[in-house]
């Protein structure tokens, strides 16, 4: 049996062919971007609404955003090769690149947590303006998605290093990708929107 094979034999398959975790997945990622999507719009329609919010997102740090956006991307490309790892049945490179990933989360929260002391010490709460509650909930919303994803990737891991459950290295690795994507359109909407 092949590495790629032995990565799913124990999932049942759907008529596709597709396995019904990873149709599972699809679905809960699908609903995931239903939610932030319809989030991202109501910021967009009352952003244009709102031409001072300019001035308002001048406030945030810019240069700390940029600097997350690499901190994710480089995690989703650990959460990759530890893919790619596992298919080729290394389960310990596997676990190892997967906590390589969490680390990529725990940089990014504490550049998002040093971001909210400052925003908060110099008066930006999330009841000063629509702008700052949308910032507060937005990132705050992403950031639980980020401790979400880092629990799960966590679990995965483990599992890796017993060599167990190797469909969890590409799932919890499907969630970390959201989270990246997401990101990526929170990023200029928020810190570039001046």
């Amino acid at each position: 049996m092949s590495h790629s094979a032995t990565l799913h034999h124990e999932e049942e398959r759907t008529a596709t062919g597709i396995s019904t975790g990873k149709v599972a997945m699809w679905w809960f990622l699908a609903s995931e971007v239903a939610i932030f999507g319809g989030l991202i719009m109501s910021y967009v329609v009352c952003r244009v609404a709102h031409p001072e919010w300019g001035e308002e997102a001048a406030h945030t740090i810019s240069a700390a955003g940029a600097f997350n956006t690499i901190v994710l991307l480089t995690s989703s490309l650990f959460a990759v090769l530890a893919h790619s790892a596992a298919t080729h049945g290394n389960m310990q490179k596997a676990s190892n690149l997967l906590f390589a990933t969490v680390g990529g989360g725990v940089v990014f929260l504490c550049v998002k947590a040093y971001e909210y002391h400052h925003e908060i010490s110099e008066g930006f709460t999330p009841v000063s303006s629509l702008f700052w509650g949308f910032y507060f909930f937005m990132t705050g919303l992403h950031g639980v998605h980020v401790v979400a994803g880092m629990t799960a990737l966590t679990w995965a891991a483990l599992k890796a290093r017993k060599n167990q459950a190797p469909w969890a290295v590409e799932y919890t690795g499907m969630y970390w990708h959201l989270v990246d994507v997401i990101w990526i359109f929170l990023f200029p909407l928020v810190y570039l929107a001046s």
